[in-house]
């Protein structure tokens, strides 16, 4: 069920709010509970079975690691990988191996499982995962409950696309937290500010982005390249960061306080600056789960060079079971050395604008590895971004209406915190909208998001996948 789907706007949300009313704690988390099982099990109950599997084996393993038990730890954490790779990584691994006996013996031929991928895997596994370390590294002082497990893990606002929430942040909330009217009017403000940017912004750029993108590449001159790149851009962040914000509206429609996920990453100065505002619970995640006990940057240039590799080798493959997005994680591991080992000072005597291009074209070049699943014709494209063939047919010019045009407009103005224009985007990262008007916009972005659902099918939701 997406969040922007009318059967979630006009049916599921209403309910889980009406189920709200009651002002018992435990009746409100029973019903959060059961909503968000209802939620996960809309895409297929046989894959909702993953989900309590997951909700079990967490709740299990905690028991065991409060005590300080590290070997369950260690085997808690095992499982839930083998688990994840089996369901995401298993036809990738032993394809790729097939390729190899292949040079031995060219006879040899592989048939993909098609195991079918479970929604939001990466992100509850995930979840999960920090829970027994959270655990671990500072036990529990009350009694672990399933049913707060079950809700930590379950919490449909974020279940199947994230933001990542740490065990140790949002325990105490499932346990005593505040609801009224007053959160319920911010976090829908927020929730319809989220379905504006994916509905009016990421679904006509991605409509755009589809129709270059797919487009045999020979036919596109370097300017239509770089719109369909560009529109992808503007596509993933809007998709991303409006499910994030619709995410985050939603948790507070029922008391959580979610933290940010995007802090405007397109204005960064540097590839960390980068990931310092993009996607920041997952890097926040591989920062403090992997890259510190690795040893982070405390023993020396080399290791330090050695954890940042591997976390983005990591990063990339989490996203998906390609060589494309391995080779997209690498990329930006390289560029972090690079400014690690003195890009970063050339960078800053360099003045702001070029900062932000050289930012830009790294992030831009990476994203045809992150779109485009076939590393040659991806590696064709990017050649194609700076191509000068002049007997392309489809120019950039060839693909702009009154509706792009205004797309990226409104989609520039929101990737640039301007206090100028507070009611379109968020000063700060506590305020989305400007107090005197927000109430009057609410319901006229609502309205026309609505109308844009009724009149187009088109309405994918990018992260899904991962």
């Amino acid at each position: 069920m997406l969040f922007s789907s009318l059967t979630f706007l006009l049916f599921f949300l209403p309910a889980v709010l009406l189920l709200m009313l009651p002002p018992n704690l435990r009746w409100r988390n029973a019903m959060l509970l059961l909503s968000s099982l209802v939620f996960y099990a809309w895409g297929g109950v046989s894959m909702a079975l993953i989900l309590v599997f997951s909700i079990l084996l967490n709740h299990l393993f905690a028991l065991q690691i409060r005590h300080g038990k590290k070997n369950w730890l260690i085997l808690g954490i095992s499982i839930q990988v083998l688990i994840l790779v089996g369901f995401k990584y298993i036809d990738f691994l032993l394809g790729n191996m097939a390729e190899f006996v292949q040079i031995f013996a060219p006879n040899t031929s592989y048939k993909p499982l098609g195991i079918k991928l479970p929604l939001g895997i990466s992100f509850f596994t995930f979840q999960g995962i920090s829970m027994l370390i959270d655990i671990y590294r500072k036990p529990d002082a009350t009694k672990i409950k399933l049913h707060e497990t079950a809700l930590y893990i379950s919490f449909f606002p974020q279940l199947i696309a994230g933001p990542i929430i740490r065990y140790h942040d949002i325990i105490d909330q499932i346990r005593d937290r505040i609801f009224n009217w007053t959160h319920v009017q911010i976090g829908f403000q927020r929730f319809v500010f989220g379905l504006f940017k994916k509905v009016a912004i990421a679904n006509p750029l991605g409509q755009l982005t589809d129709q270059l993108i797919e487009t045999d590449i020979q036919l596109l001159d370097a300017s239509a390249a770089w719109l369909g790149i560009m529109a992808y851009a503007m596509q993933i962040f809007f998709d991303f960061s409006g499910y994030s914000d619709m995410a985050i509206g939603l948790g507070k429609m029922v008391g959580f306080d979610i933290a940010e996920n995007f802090n405007f990453p397109y204005i960064a100065r540097n590839i960390q600056d980068f990931w310092r505002r993009w996607h920041i619970s997952l890097s926040t995640w591989f920062r403090d789960y992997v890259y510190i006990p690795l040893g982070g940057s405390k023993h020396g240039n080399w290791k330090t060079y050695r954890n940042l590799i591997f976390v983005f080798f990591l990063t990339g493959f989490w996203h998906g079971a390609a060589w494309t997005f391995i080779f997209w994680g690498l990329f930006h591991g390289a560029f972090l050395i690079f400014e690690r080992i003195g890009g970063s000072k050339i960078l800053e005597k360099l003045p702001r604008f070029v900062q932000h291009l050289y930012t830009l074209l790294i992030v831009l070049i990476g994203w045809v590895y992150f779109r485009i699943d076939d590393f040659e014709i991806a590696t064709s494209y990017v050649g194609q971004l700076f191509s000068t063939n002049s007997t392309a047919t489809l120019k950039a010019i060839y693909f702009f209406d009154l509706e792009i045009v205004m797309v990226f407009v409104v989609g520039i103005l929101l990737c640039i915190p301007r206090k100028s224009i507070p009611f379109l985007t968020r000063s700060t990262l506590e305020n989305s909208f400007f107090s005197p008007i927000k109430s009057f916009l609410t319901p006229i972005l609502l309205a026309y998001c609505l109308l844009m659902l009724t009149g187009n099918t088109y309405n994918p939701f990018i992260y899904f996948r991962f």
